[in-house]
């Protein structure tokens, strides 16, 4: 006989999991931070979607549709997309998490790149899968390291296009080569949460590929260019087998009514996005320029933050230029964790907050 427990146990691999870590918020003694560590939009939401949101909140009592309706039919409008090919989430979090669940399980493996979103490897840990992570090219995916990497236990494929955060994108023609190189049975999954901010003419964030095949899905989100992080918004494209396996296990309400009201409004309001978009692009000019004038070295981003690689000398490496900063109120991100240990990702704020950061930067390197 087995001994008793004294207290229930997770089962086997998942307390091996590393939880996963926000970028922080507060400065102790700091009155006023500027949060530049989550890729938040400065612009906020649009006004049409707080209008939407507030009428929902009225309604509480009542439970939100749990077909997601409202939200999908705005999504398909927008795109030129089968509403029957939409799946909405609490997130991309969530349906990146239903993606694992579904399709991997003891003895699979999924493949992730060395600098890829950390929630990938939680998830496929999380599913009792073994992660297999491939190297990187000059801070980009390399479709031949993937392909290399694939066995006959190899079951899906992460991408994150354009990345995070490095800010780098692989071009459509190489998507399409991955796919072509992948068997069959192994699902690819394009995350292009940063999709709306690419002004590349060979980028395609993966509508293309899913519609043509049976093993893509693609995943975007709601929480960066369309301001609604805090309400979770998230949505997935994808062959009609597979939205058909993840609504058997999907929560029968996944999605606030707030949320599904916000989201279906904020991706219609596209001026509001054009908006947002243009702010980045001005400011993400500017800082790249005055970040390389200092001496810093700046991963080429079509996203909306920035990776800022710092020298290798006493007093000038990345965590002194992150006390440094949050001392004066900046909160960057530090991205050890992702395998840049000399390194802060920079999300493009508001006028106020990057004026600010240049400023500080340039006193830090010594150029004040």
């Amino acid at each position: 006989m087995s001994a008793e427990l004294s207290q229930p146990v997770p089962r086997p691999g998942i307390l091996d999991i590393a939880a996963y870590v926000p970028g922080k918020e507060h400065v102790d003694g700091v009155a006023k931070v500027y949060k530049l560590s989550s890729n938040e939009t400065p612009l906020g939401p649009s006004p049409k979607a707080i209008e939407a949101f507030g009428t929902a909140a009225s309604h509480l009592e009542i439970y939100p549709d749990g077909q997601a309706i409202a939200l999908r039919q705005a999504i398909a409008d927008v795109h030129g997309l089968n509403i029957a090919n939409i799946m909405c989430g609490n997130g991309s979090d969530e349906l990146l998490g239903l993606l694992c669940h579904v399709y991997l399980g003891a003895g699979d493996e999924a493949i992730i790149t060395e600098h890829g979103f950390l929630v990938y490897k939680i998830q496929i840990m999380g599913a009792g899968a073994t992660p297999v992570t491939v190297k990187e090219k000059d801070c980009a995916v390399d479709v031949d390291a993937i392909l290399a990497a694939v066995t006959p236990k190899t079951k899906m494929v992460f991408i994150a296009n354009p990345g995070n955060p490095t800010g780098t994108y692989v071009p459509v023609a190489e998507i399409r080569r991955l796919q072509a190189g992948l068997p069959k049975h192994v699902l690819l999954v394009l995350d292009a949460a940063y999709a709306e901010y690419v002004r590349k003419n060979d980028y395609e964030a993966g509508l293309e590929l899913v519609s043509g095949n049976r093993n893509v899905v693609m995943t975007r989100t709601f929480s960066k260019v369309y301001g609604l992080a805090a309400l979770r918004v998230g949505w997935m494209y994808g062959p009609a087998a597979v939205i058909d396996a993840l609504n058997r296990v999907r929560g029968p309400f996944n999605m606030s009514a707030p949320a599904i009201a916000a989201g279906a409004a904020a991706i219609r309001d596209q001026a509001f996005v054009e908006k947002a978009v243009a702010h980045n692009t001005l400011w993400m000019e500017k800082l790249v320029t005055t970040f390389t004038s200092l001496g810093l070295t700046v991963t080429p981003s079509v996203t909306n933050f920035i990776l800022i690689h710092f020298p290798d000398q006493d007093g000038k490496r990345a965590t002194d230029a992150d006390e440094f900063l949050s001392r004066r109120g900046y909160i960057l991100r530090a991205v050890r964790g992702y395998g840049f240990p000399n390194a802060l990702r920079m999300t493009v704020g508001s006028e106020e907050a990057n004026l600010g950061v240049i400023d500080a930067l340039t006193e830090f390197m010594g150029q004040a």
